[in-house]
């Protein structure tokens, strides 16, 4: 989908100037945050279990990023340098089986390090983000077959050059469209760039803003409304068809500020068991040490009135940071990418606003999930250290991408 910097959101973007020099400095970064909540204790489990390690995947030879499950296939990316090995590759894996298996390597010209990797709801088209200044874009593949993805196009120039930071694939008025989040620099500053795939092969701009202080991270899209993930700027809400708006014509409709800010990414829980979609959940991203130290909070944002959100409730891990998030709808659970604290599972169904005083956070006085006894189930890896960058809950099972170690391959929560 760093020194003094959150890792890695922060880090590409100055990565795009000399990834190589960044990840060493990040080396020698610290974690410490002013604004987090004072130190206490891990609070363990409310089901005191830990996940099983069906498998892992090996790579040891590059920074393992994003992933994307469909079906029997997983796709990851690399990022940054690590002992020399740019992060230019996609990984094709087969997951039909407990440990994840290499299949091949796609190796993405004029790149050194990725983003986002995503497969379209038809399963038809793979979407890579590409974050190399000046020759960011997007890569573009059909999956007529999976495991053997046929590049359609890979952008070069234009609005995209600075670098893709994230590219959230998503179906609007059922066409496939990009949700570009592309790097500040050479004097621009951040900004939205939306790409139409009505042609795969042809990426057609349908609209373009500066937005973000000081970037945009990451976008995600459903039910007519848009979120961006603007760091200092919040989560905004915008209109491209709920309230008759368009994608041409985004119109922002609030915007939800979280303690702490750094607005990383976040996901709108719709609840099947009763319709409940008053809950966004939002990460935020503080400092961090590859493969040791990391911050930053979840934060739970009641969306129920659009014009008015309202954060109602955080989760923390002490001296680990959150990144990416997956939710299971079906079962009402949050599972959350926490870099050196692995993974972390949270029951979301019911009232999160609602908790007593001993339940609630010193500094801003919200309710605490992790005091409230919603954690119900955590993977810290097998012994060796991990660091987790992302998660995805599929039909196929629940799979981490681990910057360390490779793709873990997990056994999912049950009720």
């Amino acid at each position: 989908m760093t020194p003094a910097y959150p890792l890695p959101s922060l880090a590409i973007r100055a990565a795009t100037l000399s990834v190589f020099a960044l990840t060493l400095l990040t080396a020698c970064s610290s974690a410490s945050d002013s604004t987090t909540e004072p130190p206490r204790a891990d609070t363990p489990p409310s089901a005191n279990t830990q996940l099983t390690a069906l498998g892992l995947g090996t790579v040891s030879n590059r920074f393992t990023a994003e992933l994307w499950v469909r079906g029997t296939t997983a796709y990851t990316t690399t990022w940054g340098n690590r002992s020399g090995a740019q992060g230019n590759a996609i990984n094709i894996w087969n997951v039909s089986g407990a440990a994840p298996t290499l299949v091949d390597s796609v190796i993405v010209s004029n790149a050194n390090t990725l983003g986002d990797v995503q497969v379209s709801d038809d399963g038809s088209l793979l979407v890579v983000a590409i974050e190399s200044a000046p020759n960011g874009g997007i890569a573009v593949f059909s999956l007529v077959n999976p495991r053997a993805p046929q590049l359609l196009v890979r952008t070069t120039g234009g609005q995209l050059a600075n670098g893709v930071h994230t590219a959230e694939v998503a179906r609007v008025n059922g066409i496939i469209h990009v949700f570009c989040a592309v790097d500040e620099g050479n004097g621009l500053p951040s900004r939205l760039v939306i790409l139409s795939l009505a042609t795969p092969a042809s990426p057609q701009v349908v609209f373009s803003q500066g937005m973000g202080n000081p970037f945009l991270h990451d976008v995600f899209v459903r039910d007519g409304l848009m979120f961006t993930s603007e760091w200092n700027d919040g989560t905004n809400i915008w209109d491209i068809g709920a309230q008759g708006g368009t994608l041409a014509t985004a119109r922002r409709i609030s915007r939800a500020t979280t303690f702490n800010g750094r607005a990383h990414n976040s996901w709108w829980f719709h609840d099947p068991t009763n319709n409940n979609r008053k809950y966004l959940f939002v990460s935020d991203e503080g400092p961090g040490t590859i493969g040791s130290e990391s911050s930053g909070d979840v934060h739970v944002v009641d969306i129920s009135d659009l014009s008015t959100p309202v954060q109602v409730a955080r989760y923390r891990v002490p001296n680990a940071g959150a990144h990416n998030i997956s939710i299971d709808e079906a079962n009402g659970l949050l599972y959350v990418a926490f870099y050196n604290g692995g993974v972390r599972v949270l029951d979301i169904r019911g009232d999160l606003a609602t908790c007593t005083a001993a339940q609630r956070t010193v500094i801003d006085n919200r309710c605490d999930l992790g005091l409230m006894g919603r954690e119900v189930n955590r993977f810290t890896g097998t012994g060796n250290p991990v660091y987790v960058w992302g998660v995805h809950q599929s039909a196929s099972g629940v799979f981490a991408s681990d910057m360390l170690n490779g793709l873990w391959r997990i056994t999912p929560h049950t009720r």
